[in-house]
């Protein structure tokens, strides 16, 4: 028997059908109705003539409906792209065209931007949530299925889910997440952190990235209530806390920043004794940070994770020890990181720096419409990251920097997170970039593209310093281009390439 997700949904519904599966404002869903309602959703397509391969894009926040559309579409063998809803309607459109997805289901919300889609992607079919009559509505969709189980249609190898990367190098590319990618992270998840059944998780990391989506495979797995967050408020999160008993939550670092800023006199009115520990991902999480919540008595376990490896690749724990808490942690159970020369599958001795290669069942399938793009990123029966890092004499992971950020100036490696780093450790400083500028000398210079904090002056020999004062003299800084804010994408990355264009200028 193949290895479902939607299966998956169902043999949960089976063994715990009165605990409680997914809880939001104005609806609590148990397991049995959870997957009564996929079933509907997957009886409704096939009436709809969507068939095995076909796909359908959901423009949505944090709620039920996606995981009930994605759980649906999963029996019927329909693969899910779930959409950045940050997104403007060009790239949107850009991307609904890749997938040719062929029903958009989308929150109310973004009526106006699926209006200036109409027309130009090859959807056939819209639904809408919290509908306002413009079109089918999501509970009359599903009230054209039946809640038996349907004939299981994939699994396996197929491919479920289609999740669209932030593109910092290009246009999006579609990484294809399988059944069986599903099944194995969210086993990584469950034996590799103390995610408990019937324990109550919080979802606010948004679910189009893998952040948001993977934990819920494992909370259905195992057996954990969802709570939806659609939208990330620090104060509503600690009342939601202790409304619903919360024990976990994936976050990033500035959430986690926001909520220590909530003043302590409000925090107090909350019980949060229910709270075991947060997940913390996206980004390097500050030691300075890992203490400060320490302090407060709630353990912090960092995720060094891609969506091409389904979720997590490492995690830091404090069992691992404080004195790793600059590390990404060690490898999740059921998967492998190996440290080899960028252009080769030969790994480098241990302590030495390479590129982060990826094993395991939790790869993805490659990307969608993009042969050449999957060719690069799998090769040796890996996933190349892209990262560089080391591995540590205990196993630990540390990652260094992009590879394709990496400058290379008179022979020297120098990495660009090193030196920003440095950089915002200014009071003045509100953000920083490095990237390497050609020199007929040195083949690259770091150049700083720095932007200052309101009220704030900092000048180019206050950089250069700073620099002085924390870096070797190859490391640092050249030149200084003051800024008004960084370029990035929609996701909150650094668009290195924008600023590398505008210095070739």
């Amino acid at each position: 028997m193949q290895t479902n997700l939607g299966r998956i949904l169902a043999n949960r519904a089976f063994l715990s059908p009165s605990l409680e599966a997914c809880v939001g404002a104005d609806y609590r869903y148990t397991f049995a109705q959870e997957n009564a309602r996929a079933n509907r959703f997957a009886s409704a397509l096939k009436a709809n003539d969507f068939k095995k391969g076909d796909r359908i894009a959901v423009l949505c926040k944090n709620n039920e409906h996606i995981i009930c559309a994605l759980m649906g579409a999963a029996k019927a063998g329909v693969i899910t792209a779930i959409l950045n809803w940050r997104l403007t309607a060009p790239e949107l459109e850009y991307i609904l065209n890749n997938c040719g997805a062929e029903m958009l289901i989308y929150d109310d919300a973004f009526a106006p931007v699926v209006d200036e889609l109409k027309g130009n992607i090859p959807a056939r079919l819209f639904v809408s949530k919290f509908a306002d009559g413009r079109d089918l509505d999501f509970e009359d969709f599903l009230a054209q299925g039946s809640e038996e189980e349907p004939s299981i249609e994939a699994g396996g190898d197929d491919p479920c889910v289609i999740m669209y990367t932030s593109g910092t190098t290009g246009k999006p590319k579609g990484a294809m997440i399988s059944h069986n990618n599903a099944f194995w992270a969210s086993l990584g998840l469950t034996h590799t952190l103390p995610w408990a059944y019937k324990e109550r998780y919080l979802l606010v990391a948004p679910l189009f990235h893998i952040g948001g989506l993977s934990p819920v495979f494992a909370n259905i797995h195992k057996g954990l209530t969802t709570v939806f967050m659609p939208d990330f408020d620090p104060v509503g999160m600690y009342k939601t806390i202790q409304d619903e008993r919360i024990n976990f939550m994936m976050t990033v670092p500035l959430m986690l920043m926001a909520m220590a800023m909530v003043p302590p006199e409000v925090v107090e009115k909350f019980d949060l004794s229910s709270l075991n520990f947060f997940v913390c991902g996206a980004s390097p999480v500050p030691p300075s940070l890992i203490h400060l919540y320490s302090e407060k008595g709630f353990k912090i376990a960092q995720v060094y994770g891609a969506t091409e490896y389904t979720g997590a690749i490492t995690f830091w724990t404090h069992e691992i020890g404080m004195d790793k808490c600059a590390s990404a942690g060690k490898p999740v159970f059921h998967g492998q990181v190996k440290v080899c020369k960028p252009e080769s599958d030969e790994e480098v001795p241990a302590g030495e720096v390479g590129e982060l290669c990826l094993f395991g069942p939790q790869v993805f399938l490659g990307y969608w419409n993009n042969p050449k793009a999957s060719e690069e990123a799998l090769t040796g029966g890996c996933y190349r990251s892209g990262d560089l890092g080391r591995i540590d004499e205990d196993g630990c992971v540390y990652v260094i920097d992009r590879l394709k950020d990496m400058i290379i100036s008179g022979g020297e490696n120098i990495y660009p997170a090193e030196i920003e780093q440095v950089l915002q450790s200014h009071p003045a400083v509100a953000e920083a970039a490095v990237t390497g500028r050609p020199d007929e000398k040195w083949g690259e210079i770091p150049v700083a593209h720095v932007a200052v904090r309101p009220g704030e002056t900092v000048t180019e020999e206050d950089i250069l310093q700073v620099c002085r004062d924390n870096l070797a003299g190859f490391k640092r800084v050249k030149e200084v281009h003051f800024v008004e804010a960084l370029p990035k994408n929609s996701t909150g990355k650094i668009l290195k390439t924008v600023l590398r264009e505008e210095l070739a200028k």
